[in-house]
């Protein structure tokens, strides 16, 4: 979330003045509850997040200005609410809503503390012990060496270059360095093709740890607004004249967070904009064996197969098998991966061995352990489905042919305020303006379907009170509120 404050930081009175702009109403005299009602909309709206430690009374009615009194009254209204705390000698700082706002926290969700909706991640596949058991017995063979390879282990290589070969692109073990994970893969593809300054194309709305990566190297994110139907091929080509950027990352199947796929046709018609601009294209593919009305074998095939030389492809066995594998790779030409190995070692010098050796065990296997994964997740898919068509009838939606989570359409922008009010019924989301390059898409949620069933089902029943509450809630004072929109 793009916070006007970072968590647990302290804000000024002249920033948080700024923040509330025209808060109070005209004609009105309850001065305080006009404060009370704009410094809740900013709470509501992700603006102010929990535990931002708030200006002194005399440092706020200062920079408004107001009497002492009305933000003392202004106060006291939330705190009464539960949207302020305080303690003698350590000031104020903003809390999570609860009952005032006519919600009540829950109980545990089906034994979960807090359901995590924010990350679409499924656990481990099943026999995943029984590969670390059978690597166990390997792993003498490894120790009597140093442990450090810049490229990965030849024997991984060799079979990720295989899946590559068995959808239509042959690739040599040579063309595969891996990585620990598809986050650091992507830092190694900016830290080789970008600079400070330099702009990089990404799809709106996009993954948000792809924007965080691009942010952090001091690129700067061009984004190019998805269709209902996918992506804007015309609108990719004006970009690249128009903006230069270095380069472009895109996630082409089953696209994060909108689960569009995009087709042979239009791949082909991607390799000529890039060609015709000199772009490189970092292409994600972690949830490309995650098609889930198909065989992803018979999908399009990969981008590279139409410009080799331009693409630079990122995988990972996070979502396919587990995250906590930590393992990824990158998938390019010779040359571009002896750039990329030389660029790799003033980060780190290599991936955990172990790891490398239980995916290579993992992928003897794959398609067997995928069918069932690609499985389940189909029939979890059809539970929130379901399960959102009951609760939540106001929200629309597309049904997703593979990936991880469903992107719902929203009656109102109040995704951030579904958000905050989510947790108090025991469930983690990411709001919609996690996903853009600058925010916005407060119309728009993700919500992954990576949890059992009938966990599933509860969270969808509970997330079905939350927007009925967000929606209906009253409270004196909010309507009214004039709050700048960030």
């Amino acid at each position: 979330m793009n916070h006007d404050v970072p968590p647990g930081g302290r804000i000024s009175g002249f920033r948080l003045a700024r923040l509330l702009g025209e808060w109070r109403r005209r004609g009105a005299r309850q001065g305080s509850a006009d404060l009370a009602a704009a410094i809740r909309m900013l709470v509501l709206d992700g603006r102010l997040p929990a535990g931002t430690r708030l200006p002194a009374e005399r440092e706020l009615a200062d920079a408004l200005p107001v009497s002492r009194t009305m933000i003392t009254a202004a106060l006291d209204q939330l705190r009464e609410e539960g949207l302020v705390a305080s303690r003698r000698g350590a000031g104020s700082w903003i809390s999570l809503p609860t009952g005032s706002l006519g919600i009540v926290p829950d109980t545990p969700l089906l034994g979960h503390s807090m359901v995590d909706f924010a990350r679409a991640a499924p656990p481990a596949i099943p026999g995943l012990l029984a590969a670390f058991d059978a690597v166990r017995l390997r792993l003498p063979e490894q120790l009597a060496d140093h442990g450090y390879y810049e490229h990965g282990l030849l024997d991984l290589r060799r079979a990720i270059a295989d899946r590559y070969a068995a959808r239509g692109l042959p690739t040599s073990p040579d063309q595969i360095i891996v990585t620990s994970g598809a986050q650091h893969a992507l830092a190694l593809a900016l830290r080789l093709l970008t600079g400070p300054g330099d702009r990089v194309l990404v799809e709106q709305p996009s993954y948000p740890n792809a924007l965080d990566a691009i942010k952090s190297v001091s690129a700067i994110p061009v984004p190019v607004a998805m269709t209902s139907t996918g992506w804007d091929l015309p609108g990719i080509a004006a970009a690249f004249r128009q903006a230069a950027p270095r380069m472009a990352y895109l996630v082409l199947d089953f696209q994060n967070p909108t689960a569009h796929r995009l087709d042979a046709e239009g791949r082909a018609e991607l390799a000529d904009i890039a060609r015709r601009a000199r772009t490189p294209l970092v292409v994600d593919e972690t949830v490309v064996e995650l098609d889930l009305d198909g065989d992803p074998l018979a999908g399009p095939p990969p981008m590279a197969a139409y410009a080799e030389d331009l693409v630079i492809t990122l995988g990972s066995a996070s979502k396919a098998f587990w995250g906590g594998l930590r393992v990824g790779w990158i998938r390019a030409t010779p040359e571009v991966v002896h750039r990329l190995v030389s660029t790799r070692t003033a980060l780190d010098l290599g991936s955990a061995v172990v790891e490398q050796m239980v995916l290579a065990e993992l992928l003897a296997d794959a398609d067997r352990v995928l069918t069932e994964r690609r499985a389940l997740l189909a029939t979890q898919r059809d539970v929130l489905m379901a399960g959102l068509r009951e609760h939540c009838p106001q929200w629309r939606f597309r049904r997703p042919a593979g990936g991880l989570s469903v992107w719902c359409e929203l009656d109102a922008p109040i995704s951030t305020r579904v958000a905050v009010v989510a947790q108090n019924h025991g469930i983690r989301l990411a709001p919609g303006s996690r996903f853009g390059a600058h925010g916005g898409f407060e119309r728009w949620l993700r919500l992954p379907y990576v949890q059992p069933a009938d966990v599933l089902r509860e969270s969808v029943r509970r997330l079905g009170l939350v927007a009925a509450s967000v929606a209906g809630t009253s409270v004196p004072g909010e309507a009214d509120a004039t709050v700048p929109v960030a």
